[in-house]
């Protein structure tokens, strides 16, 4: 799953008294500086249709150019491609959340101005804009943000590290509130014909015959701040029948900001079965009980081993983030062309749906 966003988006403020909460525009044409001399990023939008056009200058012996990124806000796709060179093709991808709104940027400094870490110091014309400059300083850098009076768009944001040369994270050049031609909004011929990869919740529909919004990816965190036991069922794709001859290992104390990671050494016998070693990896297979695992209030994130015991096949280590629905929550391993050459697997937590429900042990 792929999302485009902004190049020039730090997401770092919010709206204040000054910059009343309102409903941001749906229709504009955006200019910003890209980032490096002579770049810029032009973000077009009309209601759920949003095209965003980077330009890049020539640099040495590589040629400038330009990058097309159209966006269904609705449907959360974005076709990409580059009008000047047919070779490269049209990509098309899928998308969750934010798109690269300009206006979203505005939406990361509400703590920082909420709590006085960032405070009015007066106000500017920015490019015919009367803007609101706030300065403080947040995640460690000293920031100075012009925000439109107005509409609340992010201008210009700078920001100060220490030892560092000052960074300009955002620098509006031009704004238009005039809605852009539909005719922006047409996907080239190149795109004929190229669909996008399904959405996580098609292919958690496809692979479990429940509403696919009901689950998650186990694979994406944070964690949840909320504590829960988990249950691991292991079952075949689509049939959604347990299997129940499997190993488990876990290792609950992994960090992932250790500079010097332990390293894991996992060995496969004749038949399938595993050895793991290494960190505080430790097998805990005598702990399955008619094929469901419980694993007693995890930590926020953990790495974990699901062996399925067939010649030929082995388990690596994996990193899975607890995401808590219930005080007991479920997490399926569920198992794509099982006992295949191409076998493979996706953890999700049921939310909720037919799976939900941990079975009886």
């Amino acid at each position: 799953m792929s999302t485009s966003r902004v190049a020039v988006c730090l997401c770092l403020l919010a709206i204040t008294p000054m910059v009343m909460a309102q409903t941001a525009p749906t229709a504009y044409t955006i200019v910003q500086d890209g980032g490096s001399p002579g770049a810029t990023t032009t973000v077009y939008r009309n209601g759920l249709k949003a095209l965003m056009v980077i330009e890049l200058p020539a640099q040495g012996a590589t040629p400038a150019s330009t990058t097309r990124n159209l966006i269904d806000i609705a449907a959360g796709t974005n076709y990409t491609w580059n009008p000047a060179d047919s070779r490269v093709g049209c990509s098309v991808g899928t998308f969750s959340g934010d798109w690269g709104d300009p206006f979203a940027v505005i939406t990361g400094f509400s703590d920082d101005i909420a709590h006085g870490n960032m405070k009015p110091a007066g106000t500017e014309i920015v490019d015919g804009i009367s803007a609101q400059i706030y300065t403080g300083t947040t995640q460690g850098a000293n920031v100075k943000v012009w925000i439109d009076r107005k509409d609340g768009l992010v201008l210009r944001a700078v920001a100060n590290m220490p030892n560092a040369a000052p960074m300009t994270v955002a620098d509006i050049t031009k704004v238009s509130f005039a809605a852009p031609p539909a005719s922006l909004f047409v996907p080239p011929a190149i795109c004929a014909g190229v669909k996008p990869p399904p959405t996580p919740a098609q292919v958690f529909a496809d692979e479990t015959g429940d509403d696919g919004t009901n689950y998650v990816s186990a694979n994406y965190g944070p964690g949840s701040q909320n504590s829960c036991n988990v249950v691991l069922r292991v079952v075949e794709a689509k049939t959604m029948t347990p299997i129940t001859h499997y190993q488990v290992a876990i290792d609950t104390q992994y960090n992932q900001n250790d500079p010097n990671p332990p390293h894991y050494n996992l060995g496969v016998g004749n038949d399938g079965t595993e050895t793991f070693s290494g960190g505080h990896v430790e097998e805990i297979t005598s702990q399955v009980r008619n094929g469901l695992l419980t694993l007693d209030a995890p930590p926020s994130y953990f790495l974990l081993a699901v062996n399925l015991i067939h010649t030929g096949h082995s388990a690596g280590l994996g990193l899975i983030y607890r995401q808590c629905f219930a005080p007991t929550t479920v997490l399926l391993d569920v198992v794509k062309d099982y006992g295949q050459q191409d076998e493979s697997f996706d953890f999700i937590y049921a939310k909720s749906g037919k799976y939900a429900v941990p079975p009886a042990q």
